[in-house]
């Protein structure tokens, strides 16, 4: 038999997103083909594969021990999220019985599947930083006797979901800072920032609309800017190591002396970025939306409000209480109080007293009066809607009595609290 050689040793999904990646999450089942394509018959021993999730940090930093003594202090640390593995093709042998059952490929192209499931738990997302990384993968190994194994691995995408339709989530952002520049030679004052986000979750695409107010009573020329940051966070033997991106930002007007600025929902939009990293021990990927106050010569004045970057976009029936909300809020957050409308008066509705009389007598009838069933609840509907009768001191409605035959019948009391 003609040895042959192995073309092309290949893994692929079946399950691909949009952009034609697979993409997955906790306890998703992950499936997809080991494709073989060999020139000739070939003798395989085992063809197997591995899945693997791990969350990995390491960075180095340089100490001194002493004059003229320095070391390199390395800091890694590890976390498993997937270990899976599966043969697809023969079985583990003895190193004596190697040429027995053997599987031969014949010429051509051969497709072997796999299928396994993420665990059910919150899996880290797909992350690669300066000093760390979140990395999901498949490998296959075809082994074939007395020759080194062919391989071959493929990554795939995991999101935890993070749903910014929670209450939590949704809730507007805001904040208030005052900063006096004080100065030998010229007279100097109080620089106020506010500024407000309508929720703290959004999801990469969106456009943050930020609601500020400046006001610059320094003699100095400010500029009101925004910017959004990344900051990643790597920890490792009881130490963290953290570093912080500009991922966009915008500017505002030059604010001379004595004047203020306004910004109604001027737009930031958030570009497409890895989603927030929360629940990972390792590593954290978090985001800060900053308005600032750039003030030349001088520490800027800032807010820093806290995003959540999630995967799940937001709903319309979210959005409508969003909105709703911000728009509540809008005038108390600026310091203003806010004024509930007052109810109508019971004066402003047209109901006469003897139009309301006649209710209550109507409802005091028994049905032996010829009344039917139907009068009595047009006029049970029709006082539902009335207001309350005045207060008097007198009664308006004394006890009367009525003969009906040989028996009094007495009016039943109207102020049963009486």
């Amino acid at each position: 038999m003609v040895l042959g050689k192995v073309k092309a040793l290949a893994v692929c999904f079946d399950c691909l997103n949009d952009n034609n990646l697979p993409v997955f999450s906790g306890g998703d089942l992950v499936s997809g083909r080991v494709v073989v394509e060999v020139t000739g018959d070939v003798r395989v021993r085992k063809l197997e594969i591995t899945a693997r999730g791990i969350a990995k940090v390491r960075w180095t930093e340089s100490r001194n021990a002493g004059a003229n003594t320095a070391y390199t202090q390395n800091y890694t640390e590890e976390v498993e999220y997937l270990h899976h593995c599966d043969t697809l093709i023969g079985e583990e042998r003895d190193e004596d019985a190697l040429e027995e059952g053997m599987t031969v490929l014949h010429a051509g192209l051969h497709e072997f599947a796999f299928s396994f499931n993420l665990p059910q738990m919150a899996l880290a997302t797909s992350f690669e930083g300066k000093h760390g990384s979140v990395r999901y993968w498949v490998k296959a190994e075809l082994h074939r006797p007395w020759l080194l194994p062919v391989k071959i691995k493929k990554e795939f995408i995991v999101f935890e979901h993070i749903d910014i339709n929670t209450p939590l989530l949704l809730a507007p952002q805001a904040g208030t800072k005052e900063k006096t520049l004080c100065c030998w030679f010229c007279a100097s004052g109080p620089i106020s920032l506010s500024a407000k986000i309508e929720r703290k979750g959004y999801t990469p695409g969106e456009s943050i609309q930020i609601f500020a107010e400046v006001e610059n009573c320094s003699s100095r020329v400010v500029v009101p800017k925004a910017a959004l940051y990344q900051t990643q966070t790597f920890f490792a033997k009881g130490k963290g190591r953290q570093i912080q991106q500009l991922v966009s930002n915008l500017r505002g007007e030059p604010l001379q002396q004595g004047k203020s600025q306004s910004w109604e929902g001027k737009m930031l939009k958030i570009p497409p970025v890895s989603p927030s990293i929360l629940d990972c021990p390792i590593i954290r990927v978090e985001y800060t939306l900053m308005v600032y106050v750039d003030i030349p010569g001088g520490l800027n004045l800032s807010l820093s409000l806290p995003l959540v970057i999630g995967t799940i976009p937001l709903h319309a029936c979210a959005t409508r209480t969003s909105s709703i909300s911000s728009n509540c809020s809008s005038v108390s957050w600026m310091g203003l109080s806010e004024r509930p409308e007052a109810p109508p008066s019971y004066s402003d509705l047209a109901i006469s007293e003897a139009h309301r009389r006649n209710c209550l007598q109507g409802c005091d009838r028994s049905d032996g009066e010829g009344e039917d069933q139907g009068s009595v609840l047009t006029y049970i509907t029709e006082f539902r809607y009335l207001p309350p009768p005045l207060y008097s001191e007198v009664d308006p409605y004394p006890d009367t009595v009525e003969v009906c035959g040989s028996a009094d019948v007495r009016r039943p009391d109207m102020c049963p609290s009486r």
